[in-house]
C-alpha cells in the first residue's frame, strides 16, 4: 500500500508504453480551444472592405496571440525540465563512473540524453556507449531499456 500522500499515478509501474504524460487542461481543453479559435478566424477572414479587412486582421492577431499564450508556458516548462534532467544525468554519470559527462555529452543530442534518463544505473553506461556508437533514436533508446527508472515528475 503506497503512502497516503503519494499520488495515484505514482503507484503504477512506468514503462515505454505508458511514460508519456498529458495535462488534460492544456492538451484537451485550452490548446484545442485555441486551435478552434484560430481556424474559425481563418475561415471568417474577409477582405472585401477596408473595415472588414481591419477586423479580420485584428481577429487573426488575437487568435495567434491566444494560441501562443496557451503554448509558450508549456515550452518554457519543458525546456526547464530538460535542463534539470541534464544536470541529473551529469550527476548520475559522475556517481557511476567518477568522470564528468562533458566529453560524452557533446556526442549525443539532448533528446538522446533525456531518453537515457529512464535507464537504470546498471545499464546506463553501456546504453550510453551504444547510443554514441550507433546514434540511436530516443524512441529506440527507450524501447531498449530493460530496467526502466520511472520519472513521475516530468512536465
Amino acid at each position: 500500500m503506497p503512502p497516503f500522500f503519494m499520488p495515484l499515478y505514482m503507484t503504477t509501474t512506468q514503462n515505454f508504453e505508458n511514460h508519456a504524460k498529458y495535462f488534460p487542461l492544456h492538451h484537451f481543453v485550452i490548446l484545442p480551444m485555441a486551435l478552434i479559435f484560430l481556424i474559425w478566424t481563418l475561415v471568417r477572414l474577409d477582405f472585401s472592405t477596408t473595415e472588414s479587412a481591419s477586423d479580420s486582421i485584428y481577429a487573426l492577431l488575437l487568435a495567434i496571440t491566444v494560441l501562443l499564450v496557451s503554448y509558450l508556458p508549456r515550452i518554457h516548462g519543458i525546456k526547464n525540465q530538460n535542463r534539470i534532467i541534464r544536470m541529473e544525468m551529469r550527476q548520475r554519470y559522475f556517481f557511476l563512473t567518477g568522470k564528468t559527462l562533458y566529453e560524452k555529452e557533446n556526442l549525443i543530442t539532448s533528446a538522446q540524453l533525456i531518453a537515457l534518463r529512464f535507464a537504470g544505473d546498471d545499464e546506463l553506461i553501456d546504453l550510453m556507449e551504444k547510443v554514441i556508437k550507433e546514434n540511436t533514436t530516443p524512441k529506440e533508446i527507450k524501447k531498449s531499456i530493460k530496467n526502466w527508472m520511472a520519472d513521475h515528475h516530468r512536465v
